[in-house]
């Protein structure tokens, strides 16, 4: 037995659209509401990884559903998943984040739907 963890898996932002568009898997964004409010993948649900970590459940849309997890660059979302896998979730997070969706011409958009910005 090791006394290691495993770490959550890591993703492309390609590989984080195909493994969400078909809702096989939830895309977790876990920035600020001010951050998701300027942009935010347009399947993504939100929970800030302040409101994680202090314990509030995941949203109902993804509960017992594998997850994928983005932030702004990738920091945020390593955090979201290790406590995601502590807790038993299937789960894995997108390297380079928004930064890195949004580079690979993926689209954000803002609250109200239009075109948005990673904040």
């Amino acid at each position: 037995m090791s006394l290691l963890r495993r770490r959550p898996g890591r993703v492309t932002p390609a590989e984080a659209c195909r493994r969400t568009a078909d809702g096989a898997a939830v895309l977790l964004d876990v920035r600020e509401t001010h951050e998701w409010n300027a942009g935010h993948a347009p399947v993504a649900v939100h929970l800030p990884l302040s409101r994680l970590a202090a314990g509030h459940a995941l949203p109902a849309t993804a509960a017992g559903r594998p997850v994928v997890v983005i932030c702004r660059s990738g920091h945020r979302s390593r955090q979201a998943a290790r406590v995601l896998a502590g807790a038993g979730t299937e789960v894995v997070d997108v390297a380079g984040g928004m930064h890195a969706w949004a580079a690979c011409g993926l689209p954000v958009l803002d609250r109200h739907g239009a075109v948005g910005t990673v904040a």
